[in-house]
């Protein structure tokens, strides 16, 4: 009998000990960074951000762009037959409002515009205008080659609208008087053509199979579409953006100013409307702003908010957004030509930078780190 209560007295202690262990160990889960702390960006509805994309802001730019560039080949074949001043004024209209609209486009390299090369094919600058000039003398090109990338495109026609005379009178002269005139008129449409034609083959692709596709492909992973499409945003942001529009002619990676890299150089005045426009597709994206409208859709923004994602005690999506804003602040007093403004007062250009360079960390080390996706490019400038 002794021996029984024995037996059960011991159980009894055993099994207490054993149950205080448990959920000392339930408890100790629940506090380490190890355990069930919070939402997982598993869990967020990666879908819905890509339907956003793909159908209020991806196609809409696109539509819009490919709207323009229609009208911009258009303007050019009215110029080309009759090089008037009148005509010059309306072409020179249409590349600006193509410019503008491409500049919420060139973010997304995604599908046929990765494959074909699209944003390198349109805006590679400094243009190299002694290429130009060869194909014009020569009379024969292939614009599909990759080696002349950086001879079409906007910046081309940039050279070719703005830069080939010191006046309207000598540019005109090039299309009407000189021994090459014809050629002059013909290469213009030919780049004008060529960038309609391959806005539409990207916009169609987008339209007919790969939107289904890219929407589709939610899964996490470095192949999914978020995955790919959030890496193509910081890349553009980071080196198209914050370095290719600023941080190169200001001389920040070659130690000396650069003036003659500004974007559309030869126009002595457009520069800061690309930029301020890039700025503002940049910030629409992460917060899902539909094209051309008010209204705010699931993005980047909602990811980090639904993982309360802070920063040094800070709301992450806050700090991006304050960012961002302070960076149009700042650019607020640079020269409307870049080119001027880098040879004027450098100063400010890389004041510019310095803000935009602050949001490069809080979107391509804290952003990614909470969505839990890896940089998928190389980094070779240093930052």
């Amino acid at each position: 009998m002794l021996g029984c209560r024995l037996f059960v007295l011991i159980k009894n202690v055993i099994m207490k000990k054993f149950a205080l262990l448990l959920l000392t160990t339930i408890l100790f889960w629940g506090c380490t960074d190890d355990g069930p702390s919070g939402p997982s960006a598993d869990d967020f509805d990666r879908e819905a951000i890509l339907e956003n994309w793909a159908d209020n802001l991806i196609i809409p730019s696109f539509s819009n762009f490919s709207e323009s560039t229609g009208q911009l080949h258009s303007s050019a074949e009215t110029f080309a037959a009759d090089p008037t001043q009148q005509n010059l004024e309306s072409l020179r209209e249409s590349w600006e409002s193509s410019y503008l609209a491409f500049q919420h486009v060139s973010m997304f390299e995604m599908g046929l515009a990765m494959q074909i090369r699209y944003r390198d094919y349109l805006n590679i600058y400094p243009t190299d205008t002694e290429e130009i000039e060869n194909s014009i003398q020569s009379g024969s090109y292939n614009l599909e080659l990759p080696s002349l990338t950086d001879s079409q495109g906007f910046p081309a026609l940039d050279y070719l609208l703005h830069g080939i005379g010191q006046n309207d009178t000598e540019i005109l002269s090039y299309y009407t008087s000189d021994n090459n005139a014809e050629n002059y008129r013909t290469y213009l449409t030919d780049l004008t053509e060529r960038i309609d034609a391959l806005t539409d083959q990207v916009l169609v692709s987008w339209t007919s199979g790969f939107r289904d596709e890219f929407v589709n492909n939610s899964g996490n992973g470095a192949n999914s579409s978020l995955d790919m499409m959030v890496n193509d945003y910081i890349f553009y942001y980071e080196k198209n953006l914050r370095a290719g529009k600023i941080g190169i002619p200001a001389g920040v990676f070659s130690g000396n100013p650069l003036s003659s890299h500004v974007e559309a150089y030869y126009s002595n005045g457009f520069s800061k409307a690309l930029f301020n426009e890039a700025l503002t597709a940049s910030i629409n994206f992460f917060n899902g702003i539909h094209f051309n409208t008010d209204t705010n859709g699931q993005s980047l923004d909602d990811y980090l908010d639904y993982l309360n994602t802070m920063k040094e005690g800070a709301d992450l999506t806050e700090s991006i957004n304050n960012q961002f804003e302070l960076a149009r602040d700042e650019s607020e007093a640079l020269n409307p030509d870049f080119a001027a403004q880098v040879l004027s007062n450098n100063t400010l250009m890389l004041s510019t930078y310095d803000e935009l360079q602050k949001n490069v960390v809080n979107l391509k080390v804290d952003m990614l780190q909470a969505l839990n996706i890896n940089v998928d490019y190389v980094d070779a400038d240093g930052d």
